[in-house]
């Protein structure tokens, strides 16, 4: 139940904060004053797609922010623990609607997506407006109307999961089949490559290992003559360095009698120099492995040449290439069980067919004695606002099935959808004599609105929303049918929290509680607020509706008097 809704910054509202309370809600006010735009914010906490025109002239952004009353053993409240969040805090929603639209969503103070938002809020409330009879004109929705009030839901869902299992595995049997029908050719391209790559008897690195040996036999001659240099430098030449150490070593010998701390720096001349004829030895024994082969530099520049090949073919690396090996052994293993795979995809669409078709064919079956129950009901509650005469029916037909339609996506003659069967279609014939039209045939806003109430008030008995919001609920009607929807919103308020935007006495004064939505310019800018009225300042709102600007005592007693008249009925 929506507790409580903060607006700020948002169209023409500065700052507006408004309590909400169980029962009948009513909200009126001039034409423009913001009553719709009240609507639209709430329409965005529940997860509407929100715009920076929405924003404030003048700010940055805008920020609306809703409280909810949450069941703890309701379906919201699994929801809300399923997404890490505590119901017993109840559910706070809050989103900042930026004019760099940079949107942000908030739930109990954590910041969330929009995906969080819509799971969360999608059953939360539902509201009647401009949109919800533009909804009511779509035929799409008549199915999901009609399965909501025949609890035909889960079965409807069993449908839609198993078409949804169907469909990938048509696509494989296909894409088996095709594999099929070029097996041959593909077995003897992936036999191809599967020699040709075991037969280069690749292994990791061994391209860099190559190419450093090619820069060593390229550069061979060069590696030896410098590499000669360095020992005749260091041990075999006349002054080398070797010999330069050992004078030096002698010289610190004879020193070291006269001063013995000279000793351990004659020790460490003698260790170098050990070490000096190490190195010496070690750069001889490099030399004598330098190859000036001709011939393996060949061999080794048309390896290199063989990988270089196979890379451009399979991948850019050596491990690119025996990973598509290991690739290709798999699917020649896959290939060799095409067969068994077509069998047991072909065994499994059949047993999913079946199942679905058993699912669908009950489903169908239900819809029709619960269209007509629907129907009945429709045409009662349409009775009971003024549309005595009415006639409603709903028309469930299948979709035939074509000759490209996939066998396990039809049955009989008839395409299996998502949802079943069947598509649905609202009819409705206002006045005798006239013959049954589809819904998107009324001209009349008052008879549309007033489908659309008998619906709500229907369905509200198997809507698991507890807050209901109205919004031009009474557009195109007035007199004694706007007494009815009045009669009717109370009545629904005994089990809903039930908020609703009335231009008509007739029905705000059936509010419980009764809010005045105002316009107001200060400081050169037009701003919106809401205020709770008392018993006084209500009767003058009821007199401002039934008379307009100029409110005579008599406007003002007759207002009092409808009121009287709730009260003593209550």
């Amino acid at each position: 139940m929506l507790r409580e809704l903060s607006i700020r910054n948002f169209a023409i509202i500065n700052d507006l904060n408004v309590l909400f309370s169980e029962g009948l809600t009513v909200l009126t006010g001039e034409t423009g004053a913001g009553k719709s735009i009240i609507i639209n914010a709430v329409n965005l906490l529940l997860g509407s797609r929100a715009t920076s025109r929405l924003v404030r002239t003048g700010s940055e952004s805008a920020e609306l922010e809703a409280g909810f009353d949450v069941k703890p053993d309701g379906n919201i409240a699994q929801l809300m623990e399923s997404q890490g969040f505590d119901p017993k805090e109840g559910l706070i929603v809050r989103r900042v609607i930026a004019r760099n639209d940079r949107h942000k969503v908030f739930i109990n103070g954590r910041m969330s997506t929009m995906q969080q938002l819509s799971d969360i809020t999608e059953n939360l409330a539902s509201i009647s407006g401009q949109h919800a009879h533009q909804g009511l004109l779509k035929e799409d929705q008549h199915l999901q109307i009609l399965d909501q009030f025949g609890g035909l839901l889960k079965q409807r869902e069993a449908v839609f999961r198993n078409y949804h299992q169907i469909l990938p595995l048509i696509k494989k049997l296909e894409q088996l089949k095709n594999n099929k029908s070029r097996q041959q050719d593909h077995l003897e391209l992936l036999a191809f490559q599967k020699k040709e790559i075991q037969d280069a008897s690749l292994f990791l690195h061994e391209d860099e290992l190559l190419e450093t040996e090619k820069r060593k036999l390229k550069n061979s001659e060069l590696l030896c003559k410098s590499l000669y240099q360095v020992i005749e430098i260091l041990y075999d030449g006349q002054g080398s360095v070797n010999e330069r150490l050992v004078e030096t070593g002698k010289h610190l010998d004879q020193v070291s009698a006269i001063d013995p701390s000279l000793t351990e720096k004659s020790k460490k001349i003698g260790e170098i120099v050990f070490g000096l004829e190490d190195i010496t030895g070690e750069l001889r024994q490099y030399a004598h492995t330098i190859e000036t082969d001709t011939g393996r530099l060949e061999q080794v520049e048309d390896r290199l040449d063989a990988i270089t090949r196979l890379k451009r073919k399979y991948g850019g690396s050596i491990e690119a290439i025996l990973a598509h090996l290991d690739l290709v052994e798999k699917e020649l293993q896959e290939v060799g069980n095409l067969d068994e795979q077509m069998d047991e995809t072909e065994k499994e669409l059949i047993r999913l067919h079946q199942e679905t078709i058993g699912i669908a064919q009950q489903l169908s079956k239900k819809r029709k004695q619960v269209a007509r129950d629907l129907a009945k009901k429709v045409e009662n509650e349409l009775s009971d606002l003024k549309m005595p005469q009415t006639e409603f029916n709903i028309l469930l037909e299948p979709v035939p099935s074509t000759a490209g339609t996939a066998s396990y996506l039809s049955d009989d003659g008839k395409l299996l959808l998502e949802t079943g069967f069947d598509t649905a279609r609202f009819l409705i014939s206002p006045n005798i004599g006239e013959s049954m039209k589809p819904l998107t045939d009324i001209a009349s806003g008052g008879e549309l609105s007033r489908v659309v109430l008998a619906l709500k008030a229907i369905l509200a008995r198997t809507d698991s929303v507890e807050t209901i919001v109205f919004d031009e609920v009474d557009a195109g009607i007035g007199g004694g049918v706007a007494e009815v929807v009045g009669r009717k919103l109370a009545a629904l308020a005994k089990t809903h929290q039930v908020i609703c935007i009335t231009h008509l006495p007739q029905i705000a004064k059936f509010g419980g509680h009764h809010y005045k939505i105002s316009k107001t310019i200060s400081d050169g800018r037009t701003q919106t607020s809401v205020t709770l009225l008392s018993s006084k300042k209500r009767v003058e709102e009821i007199a401002r509706m039934l008379g307009g600007e100029k409110i005579t005592q008599m406007t003002l007693d007759h207002a009092e008097e409808m009121l009287e008249r709730i009260d003593s009925d209550n």
